[in-house]
């Protein structure tokens, strides 16, 4: 065989070696992604509830159907037809200054709001940060929120509770304010 063939021969060698290897990264990162949708299925069917019965069955279902805005302007209308709140009562607090006293300059909030501005990149990591917080919450209404921020996380919630939420969501990558 001459040179010239020997070169070429070994060049394609080369290139298909090169290939080889291309194709092995990418069958690694193709087989990390199949995990992680495995264990993303794994979690869905662990959050599936048993099937509603009784005489509000068909109502549950529809319920279940909402998305996150949906429920929230849900709330808003029953709130307005029957003139209640869903939210916790606050008791407020006494401006009266005592006598011969002064009103302290700014007194400390006895009830925050948890407010998601960004998930980030993370959004599993929120997700599933968001179900901590919320653990009544199924994995397609936590979806949506993660992904409709700005949204109240949860309201009218003590100093501790607000904080611990915050640190959790903080630590899977979302931005959180606390109003």
């Amino acid at each position: 065989m001459p040179d010239e063939e020997k070169k070429e021969v070994e060049e394609v060698v080369e290139e298909a070696a090169e290939a080889i290897e291309d194709a092995k990264e990418e069958i690694a990162v193709a087989e990390e992604a199949v995990e992680k949708a495995e264990k993303v299925v794994e979690e869905i069917k662990k959050d599936e509830k048993p099937e509603p019965s009784g005489k509000f069955k068909d109502l549950i279902k529809q319920i279940e159907e909402l998305s996150v805005i949906e429920l929230s302007e849900l709330v808003k209308e029953l709130e307005v037809r029957f003139g209640v709140s869903a939210s916790a009562p606050v008791a407020a607090a006494g401006s009266v200054p005592a006598a011969g006293g002064s009103v302290p300059e700014e007194e400390e909030k006895s009830a925050y709001n948890i407010v998601l501005t960004s998930a980030g990149s993370n959004k599993i990591g929120v997700i599933k940060a968001i179900r901590e917080v919320l653990p009544d919450l199924g994995l397609k209404e936590a979806k949506d929120m993660a992904e409709g921020a700005p949204i109240a996380v949860k309201e009218n919630v003590k100093k501790e509770e607000a904080e611990a939420a915050k640190e959790k969501l903080v630590a899977a990558g979302a931005t959180v304010e606390l109003q």
